[in-house]
């Protein structure tokens, strides 16, 4: 007997010791399952999806540059390095904290379909939903339009100095990281029939892989010319001209006003308040205010006393996003063609009268949804604190994967395929409609206390980011994760609630899990009504920095499911 204790006792030390580093640094340092230590630095910080764009934006902010300018620069590195969920064919999306005047902005650069093409043109061809791919899906981007909208407000730098480091990496090259190079691979099967993508992201016939060097000669004189001549080079000048002639070339509908005469918007953030704390995110045409709703319906329930990840909380989340996704789905749209007023969906009186479809007891199996928008999409996030606290929460996306695939001659980029999120039923708020921003998924958040914010953060990934917002959340203001933890804990996405085939929740939809969830959690989820998936993907890329004022240190948090990293210095 004793001889045996002895053996169990040798095997648990060989045991431990194999995985010491990992597991006693957990121990020391935080929770079992976290991959890495916070980030911690005073001055600037910079969190991305890619470690050399997140280099640039330090490099940035050590030259003087705002945040806004580091988020820029960041930002045009990513099109260049993450073409796969970025771009300036694409949208942006941010937040943004002046810590001069004190003062929260909202900017809402997503870009409107063209004015010549309508309903009853795509109901002509045959359409019974929007395509992916090719010219019918595209809307004017609005990237460039916001980076000119930031600046004007919050930049220092010239464009020059802003865009010189992507121009660099452009024209020298770069290595593809792990993941980019999956995806990318993945994308280049799909458009082997685009003479254009082929040249641009596959010359001499290969896709590039793990490590191999990249260039885009042709993007980085797209570039030079948005960095010698404005906004105007892209919506009025020579870049706007190619997209149009190629746009005629390929049976698209864009026209030379329809880029000349876009304008992104500076929107008031939506906020509900959690525990003294006060989540922003921005208004429809997004679906941030799902975020909100979901916190506003949670309010009241013992989620701490239900333990972190349990079968009770994950159900409980499950079920309250089903009921909120049930609004996204039919109300969220672009709210110049609608007289919606989304502050009525966070008062007290809306949020109890949708708790009463709430079932502790069982999960619900069929919701009305009516047209919902597709779930999938690339996108990339990116956050920056520079040292007079200003704070950048920006996000940015071509849509799904490449955009639509469509690269005009010799610009270097996709046009995104966001149209693909309109609906073709007539009578749908988020019906397709000339000059019209469809509904959105991309959705930068901030967090404030007291007045001021103390977290800045985004989870990209489609569908996903409303109930990854809400997960890290609570995470923190919960559960004492710190910043990285709050990303890197075991999460659930529920899919279901928005199908592409335009129909309701079918049969409850489907539950994701990753592996950290506990066996028993899968089975009495299991025994609740819900079907089960641990599917390997589609959890979200998270991106967090955290503020301490009265200490002046700021913590980062970046995805370790993704490429990227968090700098500070």
């Amino acid at each position: 007997m004793k001889k045996n204790l002895m053996i169990v006792s040798v095997f648990l030390l060989v045991l431990f010791s194999v995985n010491g580093v990992q597991m006693g640094a957990d121990r020391i340092t935080g929770k079992h399952f976290v991959t890495r230590s916070e980030v911690i630095s005073t001055e600037g910080m910079v969190a991305s999806s890619h470690p050399l764009a997140a280099q640039i934006g330090i490099d940035i902010l050590k030259k003087g540059g705002t945040a806004v300018d580091a988020a820029i620069a960041v930002n045009a590195a990513l099109g260049l390095m993450e073409p796969t969920g970025s771009g300036i064919g694409g949208d942006l999306f941010a937040i943004v904290w002046d810590s001069k005047s004190g003062k929260l902005h909202g900017l809402n650069a997503s870009g409107y379909s063209p004015a010549s093409l309508n309903l009853d043109i795509l109901k002509e061809k045959g359409l019974e939903r929007m395509p992916f791919y090719g010219p019918i899906p595209w809307t004017v981007p609005g990237c460039v339009d916001g980076w000119f909208t930031l600046h004007e407000k919050f930049g220092k730098l010239p464009f020059t100095d802003i865009l010189a480091p992507a121009i660099n990496y452009a024209e020298n090259g770069f290595p593809l990281t792990e993941l980019i190079a999956y995806y990318w691979k993945i994308s280049v099967d799909r458009f082997k029939k685009y003479k254009n993508f082929q040249d641009t992201y596959a010359p001499s016939g290969k896709f590039p892989g793990k490590g191999d060097i990249f260039r885009n000669p042709d993007l980085a004189k797209t570039y030079r010319l948005i960095a010698k001549n404005g906004r105007d080079a892209f919506y009025k000048g020579e870049i706007a001209k190619k997209i149009v002639r190629y746009s005629k070339k390929v049976g698209g509908y864009f026209s030379l006003e329809d880029l000349a005469e876009f304008k992104a918007e500076w929107v008031k953030p939506m906020s509900a308040n959690y525990k003294g704390y006060d989540l922003w995110e921005l208004p429809p045409n997004g679906q941030g205010l799902a975020a909100l709703q979901m916190l506003n319906m949670l309010g009241d329930f013992d989620l701490k006393g239900m333990g972190h990840n349990s079968s009770e909380y994950l159900h409980t989340l499950i079920e309250i996003k089903k009921i909120v996704y049930e609004d996204r789905a039919k109300f969220y749209a672009d709210p110049a063609f609608n007289k919606i007023d989304y502050e009525n969906f966070l008062t007290e009186k809306y949020t109890k009268e949708r708790l009463k479809l709430f079932n502790s007891e069982k999960a619900s199996r069929k919701l009305n949804v009516n047209s919902a928008p597709p779930e999938k999409g690339d996108t990339i996030y990116l956050t920056v604190v520079d040292k007079d606290r200003n704070v950048v929460s920006l996000i940015q996306s071509n849509y799904f994967g490449f955009g639509s695939g469509m690269v005009p001659d010799g610009l270097g980029f996709c046009i995104q395929d966001r149209g693909a999120l309109f609906s073709l039923d007539k009578g749908h708020f988020n019906s397709f409609e000339p000059r019209k921003r469809p509904f959105h998924t991309i959705i930068p958040a901030m967090v404030t206390k007291n007045g001021r914010p103390v977290f800045s953060f985004g989870v990209m990934g489609g569908s996903m980011q409303p109930q990854g917002h809400v997960q890290v959340l609570l995470n923190l203001l919960v559960f004492g994760m710190n910043i990285q933890e709050a990303g890197d804990a075991a999460r659930f996405r529920h899919g279901g609630s928005s199908q592409p085939d335009y129909g309701v929740m079918r049969d409850g939809g489907i539950v994701f899990l990753e592996s950290g969830i506990m066996p028993g959690v899968l089975r009495d989820l299991i025994t609740l009504g819900h079907k089960i998936s641990t599917s390997r993907g589609g959890y979200g890329g998270y991106q967090g920095i955290w503020i301490d004022w009265k200490r002046g240190v700021l913590f980062g948090g970046s995805e370790s499911r993704k490429d990227g990293e968090v700098i500070g210095y």
